[in-house]
């Protein structure tokens, strides 16, 4: 029987008997399988303040390892790596989780040489991970690609996976991850499994680009209730992710920036923006960092997109303080998430489109994960690409002349391109690409498998 057969019939016992139950992770009710332990997981490169001469490191253990170390060196091609490494010493801190009590730790290395490929290894339990490399940036700028992914949320080891996996066949070289939020869904009580899954689909790549992580509101939880109910940061987030320390001084572990090679990369927290007023706060913060920029490009990342893409969608308080500084001072590209499906639009803040000279930022919206919502009829008309039932990533190519960005799908097909380009004074047109691109994706489904007509697909394991 064909697979469309199959659907229909899947869709009509939903409806005739009610929703099978979801799964969100590829665990079977009671099994443990991501439980700290003596031997190191979960390891993640961020950036340190200059990462031509800093990175940090971040890994788990179980409770045993109280205190722990990083071992750093050039790496070479003889094994003896640990004869000419530096050791770092890790802070340390606990969290307690439905998978036992972990440990996780993160070292700040410093001093380190520009444009170098380093090897190293951190310390469990009486025993080490792997050697890892890494490379730092160049001092100077120079041509380099990053990857970005918007949410990944939902089903992360059985259907995000292969995204990241296949994002990294494309580029292997991508010295930059950007997620711009909802790295996991977090909001049912099962937040270590799909932790312990979000790190386990990327593997080592964590360990050997440096992830770039902005804050969704999956990543945030509801505490208290009735009018003293507020959101609340997962402690997973900051125990995890030990960005760099260039943040507002109110949101250290959501908001930060860096440069790397030519570009100045800047992580905002809309869910704090939206849920408890901050956006002017950040927007204070955000002017200097745009202002006084020696970089040719300017990158922003963060969760909530400033025009949405998806139904029943808004989010005035962005375009209210973001909007104006990003148009003033020139931000190139703005990556975003949470609306479940794909829309790319310049100039959207004027009501119009542009690929000519004179662009203004480009707004992207993308989704990574298997949930999948359905497009706005004003995104349809407004943006100037889109699609709907589509995981995607994008692999971004950047040089001192021009940046080029590419949206593909999970089996690596070309969806969006186009190339941001500017001269030597510094004036910008876009150019976008026309062929060879597949047409437009449109939802093939009345309703999920729950029932739902406002999604395409309900992101979970029926």
């Amino acid at each position: 029987m064909s697979s469309p057969a199959w659907r229909r019939i899947a869709l009509t016992l939903v409806l005739l008997f009610g929703a099978a139950e979801a799964h969100n992770t590829l665990l079977p009710a009671g099994a443990v399988r991501y439980a700290p332990s003596g031997v190191p997981d979960r390891v993640v490169a961020l950036p340190g303040e200059d990462p031509s001469t800093a990175l940090t490191i971040a890994w788990r253990t179980d409770a045993s390892v109280a205190t722990a170390r990083l071992q750093i060196a050039v790496a070479g091609d003889a094994p003896d790596l640990a004869d000419a490494a530096r050791e770092v010493r890790a802070h340390s801190t606990s969290l307690e989780t439905g998978n036992r009590a972990a440990r996780h730790h993160h070292a700040r290395v410093t001093g380190l040489q520009p444009g170098t490929l380093y090897a190293y290894r951190v310390q469990g339990q009486d025993t080490w991970s792997e050697w890892f490399h890494i490379r730092t940036a160049a001092r100077e700028p120079e041509p380099f690609s990053f990857l970005y992914f918007g949410d990944a949320q939902n089903s992360v080891k059985s259907l995000y996976s292969r995204v990241i996996r296949e994002a990294w066949r494309r580029a292997p070289g991508a010295a930059l991850m950007i997620h711009a939020g909802d790295l996991v869904s977090g909001r049912d009580q099962r937040d270590d499994d799909e932790w312990g899954e979000w790190f386990e689909a990327g593997s080592f790549l964590h360990a050997t680009a440096l992830v770039v992580p902005a804050a969704g509101n999956h990543e945030h939880f509801e505490a208290g209730a009735g009018a003293a109910a507020r959101y609340v940061l997962s402690p997973h987030w900051a125990a995890q992710f030990p960005v760099p320390r260039t943040g507002w001084a109110e949101l250290p572990h959501t908001t930060y920036s860096f440069d790397h090679q030519g570009v100045r990369f800047i992580v905002l927290d809309s869910t704090s923006a939206i849920d408890h007023g901050t956006a002017a706060g950040q927007a204070a913060w955000l002017e200097p960092l745009l202002a006084d920029n020696p970089n040719r490009w300017t990158v922003v990342a963060y969760h909530h997109p400033m025009f949405s893409a998806s139904l029943g969608r808004d989010n005035p308080s962005l375009r209210e303080h973001w909007l104006p500084l990003f148009e003033r001072y020139g931000v190139d590209l703005v990556l975003q998430g949470h609306d479940h499906v794909y829309g790319r639009g310049a100039h959207l803040g004027e009501g119009a489109h542009a690929d000519s000279a004179g662009a203004g930022p480009v707004y992207v919206v993308s989704v990574a994960g298997p949930k999948q919502y359905r497009l706005s009829p004003e995104a349809q008309r407004a943006m100037d690409r889109d699609a709907e039932n589509t995981q995607l990533y994008q692999v971004v190519h950047v040089s001192p002349e021009r940046l080029r960005y590419e949206s593909r799908t999970a089996t690596g097909e070309l969806y969006d391109a186009f190339e941001l380009v500017k001269d030597a004074a510094g004036r910008k047109r876009l150019v976008t690409a026309q062929d060879s691109l597949m047409a437009p994706r449109r939802c093939p489904h009345p309703r999920t498998p729950s029932g739902r007509t406002d999604r395409c697909w309900d992101g979970v394991e029926w």
